[in-house]
């Protein structure tokens, strides 16, 4: 099944009343001023810091510390966003994913280029996040391409999208694979 056939599936599937929790809808969904950067960025250009002994200006601050110790001389992670498009949306969310951000979702084309990029760095981890990075129709080419290059895997996983027929089988891909699967739980008793 190609890319542009697997995704109105996947979106059908995780649409469905019964496909999981959906604690609230994506600001952009419930079309808030919050949806979009711009207003992100003036809400929080807003915030008086003046009161920090940097006056709340970042370079000064920077150069209060150790500056060397900000300066990359290596890539250890390289970390690929394939999309917003997710089973879930919770408030918490920093790039406000959810089941109508399907037209957000990294394509082939642009997978690749990740790959080229990575095989231009010395990066040892490659660290997949979204949304849910699994509805990504190029997930699992994504992960084999990037255990044949002998790099570490980790899935950042809601886990609830395991619970998704079309995902059970996820568990036995990422043991074969040594894909390092990380969570996170609003709360651990619920």
């Amino acid at each position: 099944m190609t890319e542009a056939h697997s995704l109105p599936l996947i979106r059908e599937e995780i649409q469905r009343p019964d496909a999981g929790p959906r604690p609230t809808t994506t600001l952009r969904s419930r079309r808030s001023p919050l949806a979009d950067p711009r207003r992100q960025i003036e809400n929080l250009e807003s915030v008086s810091l003046g009161h920090l002994p940097s006056g709340g200006d970042f370079e000064t601050a920077l150069g209060a510390e150790r500056p060397e110790a900000f300066t990359a001389d290596r890539i250890d992670f390289f970390q690929i966003n394939l999309g917003k498009l997710c089973n879930m949306t919770c408030r918490h969310c920093h790039v406000d994913a959810g089941p109508d951000r399907w037209r957000e979702v990294m394509d082939r084309e642009t997978v690749d280029a990740c790959l080229a990029a990575l095989d231009r760095s010395d990066a040892h981890t490659v660290d997949l996040t979204g949304g849910a990075p699994e509805l990504n129709p190029n997930f699992r080419y994504l992960v084999d391409q990037c255990v044949a290059r002998g790099k570490h895997v980790i899935d950042r996983c809601n886990l609830t999208v395991l619970l998704l027929q079309r995902y059970s089988d996820l568990p036995k891909f990422f043991a074969e694979r040594e894909v390092e699967v990380v969570c996170s739980l609003p709360h651990f008793r619920r």
